[in-house]
């Protein structure tokens, strides 16, 4: 098959979507399909086969997020030279309208990945954050946006799909009581072998450079931004010292806004020496620090699948987790970790039973790794190539035809440019 993936964040930005597409492309080709990428160009991008870049007409660079130019030329060139047999969009917005346009009048088939929980990050809109904080008629607005407008406009794009993968079933379960009509298949992220090996002399270095002789080392993989509840997670780990001493450090691995608003809570907590902020690490360096960990720790409760979870899984390290959706597919009470209430005092408590009960450490550290093997990128790429040949399937069939709520915003892609 030739495939067409259509995304809004890709590498060199850090991210779980950019993640999720680049290990589903590479794992569809090793299985023989022909792939394409199509993806903003951004900040420190660089030419790879397979991969179309379309320009940026606004980007982010604190954020390390774009806006692409979703009417590129280059774009619709590339669908009148190639056939492709299946259209998968990772994105319902800016590059969203572009595979709706693209299957519509190429007859192709289109899957979306709901990769986002969108409502859950309404605060990076100013206006939006204002009205929330205001009173009244105003409060309400905010409210309505967030539990209406954005998944009542979600819901018409998804009508516009084929398919609509969900990283898991409670997501699924999630969009199903939201009233999404279009076929529904779980599709989770897979995990590459990369990160279940090891290198025992880089682990070392990575625990040697951060320990400073301390005996544990946790670690937590998260954008420094406010739907990861970094906040919870460092008064967390304050009760977690008040418990056990300060044994322990927590590296935490990734960049954002509020570095330096986490390092000034971390000081006021009087835990300043257990956190360390690692910053951004590259994709194929993070598997080393989660090797290098004891355990892992995880506070977000915006997650549509735990695929930081798992990758630390895949690394043997338990996981302690607020008990959220995302976090309750991969997570087995007991089995590879605990998940908790948004409280202090039981998550701290949680994480010191993994420093205190050596017994019960080992049989978690087992149970997360025999989780992550369930994960593997070639398996998921095999799922999403029977995905992908059933929808042709239902394309082909006399019976099919299309039956979605009309969109309006993708007629604004008359903007295309067709030399």
């Amino acid at each position: 098959m030739k495939i067409a993936m259509l995304t809004n964040n890709y590498k060199p930005f850090i991210g779980g979507v950019p993640i999720s597409v680049e290990r589903l492309a590479e794992g569809l080709r090793s299985l023989g399909h022909q792939v394409t990428v199509f993806a903003p160009e951004g900040a420190g991008w660089e030419e790879e086969p397979d991969v179309v870049r379309f320009r940026v007409l606004y980007e982010w660079r604190d954020k390390g997020l774009v806006i692409g130019n979703f009417s590129d030329s280059r774009i619709e060139k590339s669908f009148r030279e190639e056939q492709f047999d299946v259209i998968h969009v990772h994105h319902p917005v800016v590059i969203g309208f572009t595979a709706v346009y693209l299957s519509k009048k190429y007859g192709i088939p289109l899957a979306y990945t709901y990769h986002t929980r969108y409502e859950e990050y309404l605060h990076y809109f100013k206006l939006y954050e204002k009205m929330a904080a205001g009173r009244g008629p105003v409060r309400n607005a905010a409210r309505f946006s967030r539990e209406v407008l954005v998944p009542g406009y979600l819901n018409t794009f998804m009508d516009q799909c084929d398919t609509v993968f969900v990283p898991t079933s409670s997501m699924k379960e999630c969009l199903v009581t939201q009233g999404v009509a279009t076929p529904l298949e779980v599709l989770p992220t897979g995990i590459g072998e990369e990160a279940f090996k090891r290198d025992p002399e880089r682990e070392k270095e990575i625990r040697s450079r951060y320990l400073n002789g301390e005996p544990w080392l946790f670690a937590t993989t998260a954008r420094l931004e406010k739907e990861k509840n970094l906040d919870f997670l460092l008064r967390g780990a304050a009760r977690l010292k008040e418990l056990v001493g300060d044994c322990f450090r927590i590296l935490i691995i990734g960049d954002g806004t509020r570095k330096k608003t986490l390092k000034n809570l971390a000081e006021e907590l009087g835990i300043g020496r257990q956190i360390v902020f690692a910053g951004r690490v590259p994709n194929a360096e993070v598997s080393h620090y989660l090797h290098a960990a004891d355990g892992f720790l995880f506070a977000s409760k915006s997650e549509t699948q735990g695929i930081v979870l798992l990758e630390a899984m895949a690394a043997g390290c338990p996981v302690v987790a607020v008990h959220a959706s995302g976090v309750v597919d991969v997570v087995s009470q007991g089995k590879n970790g605990f998940m908790t209430g948004e409280e202090e005092e039981e998550w701290a408590s949680a994480a010191a039973r993994l420093m205190t009960e050596p017994q019960l450490y080992q049989k978690l550290s087992a149970g997360a790794a025999e989780t992550a093997s369930l994960y593997k990128a070639e398996t998921v790429a095999r799922e999403a190539e029977h995905q992908y040949r059933k929808m042709i399937e239902r394309r082909t069939s006399p019976e099919w035809e299309y039956s979605g709520r009309q969109l309006p915003v993708p007629s604004f892609l008359r903007l295309f440019k067709t030399a």
